[in-house]
């Protein structure tokens, strides 16, 4: 395996060592509540959560600092990344790069320990970071377990007097505990109007969108009821029934076939049963123009991966919550989840953005 080589790297056991030492020796006892919210250095944090919580929760989602080497702040309810004397400061994210991966690495350790064998994690990075994050995850989760790198369009087109091309996207690492079992629900997107015009171009008599298929398919049977004539219609050449013809009786019963002039049979397929259409590995989900918090990422977006790999009894896990938005949208779907946070601007953003009922703790390392 391939693996990436810094400084203040610690070995996995190690870390995982001094981790469980931390939440042993530690006097915080949890609430027995189905949510909470915590504040706290989040290695603290995932330490303490490690000793009621391992391999307890379906999924992770984390939006991390991307190294970015700035500052951001609040001001007058909106985040921004210019320094003000007025300004509310919301977090540093200025580390050397060695030291930020090395964070990463001892956080994802935990995190990997804390997901379940169905659980999935789903890293939010950008490009200047993200691929020295894959190497990391990869050595953390396996290679085998890593199931997309998700392209997602942030913005509107910008960095114009950019002596480079411009950047508009982000990443989305996805990564399984084990890519056999993780949680799938396999969500469907719905089609646009112009891919309904287009794959269903005919309209029956009640106003029904269809198009019409085959009702055979290549390849020869050598016996059975698909390499027989049907209604004195013989299968053609090199083809058979896609299924038994007994069943296209029942089609045709239903007005489910439809017939040519030439008295030539193919399947209806109706626009209003059709499942959708599979949700491919970039995504255009642009981030709020005025963010409550820096970095406050798309609602829709986190109901999407909070819906599509978890169940209605996980436990839904931020540890870098910032705004609290993928705990209001795991809130809304009815998920248990736990949020930490360190900055007292984030946690004060998100006491103001949740509704729903909740635990508070702090903890002070």
């Amino acid at each position: 395996m391939i693996r990436l080589n810094f400084s203040d790297k610690l070995p996995l056991e190690e870390v995982l060592s001094k981790s469980k030492s931390l939440g042993r020796n530690s006097k915080i006892i949890l609430p027995e509540a189905e949510n909470f919210l915590i504040q706290s250095e989040n290695f603290l944090a995932l330490s303490i959560l490690l000793k009621d919580f391992q391999e307890k929760i379906d999924l992770v989602y984390i939006d991390p600092p991307f190294n970015t080497q700035q500052d951001f702040f609040i001001s007058g309810g909106r985040a921004n990344s210019i320094s003000a004397v007025k300004e509310s400061p919301a977090y540093s994210d200025k580390m050397p790069l060695e030291k930020f991966l090395a964070f990463l690495w001892e956080r994802l350790i935990i995190i990997h320990a804390l997901l379940s064998e169905r659980g999935s994690l789903y890293f939010h990075i950008d490009s200047k970071t993200g691929h020295y994050a894959k190497i990391i995850l990869d050595e953390i989760f396996g290679p085998e377990n890593f199931k997309n790198d998700i392209a997602r369009i942030k913005s509107n087109p910008k960095n114009f007097f950019r002596s480079a091309w411009g950047n508009q996207k982000d990443m989305i690492l996805f990564y399984a505990k084990d890519s056999r079992k993780n949680i799938w629900k396999d969500i469907k997107a719905p089609l646009n109007e112009d891919e309904i015009a287009k794959k269903f171009p005919k309209v029956d008599s009640e106003g029904r969108r269809y198009t019409t298929v085959p009702l055979h398919a290549p390849g020869v049977t050598r016996s059975g009821a698909t390499s027989r004539p049907w209604r004195n219609i013989p299968v053609p050449a090199g083809r058979h029934w896609r299924t038994d013809p007994a069943e296209f009786d029942r089609l045709d019963s239903e007005g489910k076939i439809e017939w040519s002039s030439t008295g030539n049979p193919r399947r209806k397929k109706f626009f209003d049963e059709h499942p959708g259409k599979k949700i491919q590995d970039v995504w255009t989900f642009k981030d709020p123009l005025f963010p409550t918090y820096p970095t406050e990422k798309n609602h829709d977006m986190l109901k999407l991966i909070i819906a599509q790999s978890s169940l209605k009894e996980s436990i839904f896990l931020d540890c870098f919550a910032g705004s609290g938005a993928s705990l209001i949208c795991a809130d809304e779907l009815g998920r248990r989840w736990i949020g930490v946070d360190q900055s007292d601007a984030a946690i004060e953003v998100i006491k103001k953005n949740l509704s729903g009922k909740y635990s508070f703790v702090s903890i002070k390392s």
